[in-house]
């Protein structure tokens, strides 16, 4: 087993061609050994340098509406007038407490995606 720190890009391009090369190990074998190791490594290195944020609350609204085939309109009960949606959706109001009970409520949205948390 000769493994070595993934410190750039080209360290972490070289740690996935010979992860790609022990993938199919056998359990309990030297190569599936290295390949818990490798994986390790590889999810440091990704977590620090390139971290998955979570979306921020108008893209998980946008998000909701795509996934129900939602409009501006079916947002009202939630949020109020259409005027009022589209300031919200257009990131020119904020959203209130009372709009994020209703929106996880009503849609099921995440309190922390609606929070931005």
């Amino acid at each position: 087993m000769n493994i070595k720190p993934i410190r750039n890009d080209e360290d972490l391009q070289a740690a996935f061609r010979h992860l790609e090369s022990i993938f199919q190990a056998a359990a309990g074998s030297a190569e599936a050994d290295e390949m818990e190791v490798l994986v390790t490594l590889i999810e440091a290195y990704e977590n620090k340098h390139y971290p998955v944020t979570p979306p921020g609350p108008i893209a998980a609204i946008r998000f909701r509406m795509e996934q129900q085939a939602l409009t501006p309109r079916d947002l009202e009960p939630y949020i109020g007038s259409s005027g009022r949606v589209s300031e919200v959706l257009n990131c020119k109001r904020p959203l209130s407490l009372r709009m994020i009970k209703r929106l996880h409520d009503g849609l099921q949205i995440p309190y922390e995606s609606l929070l931005g948390v």
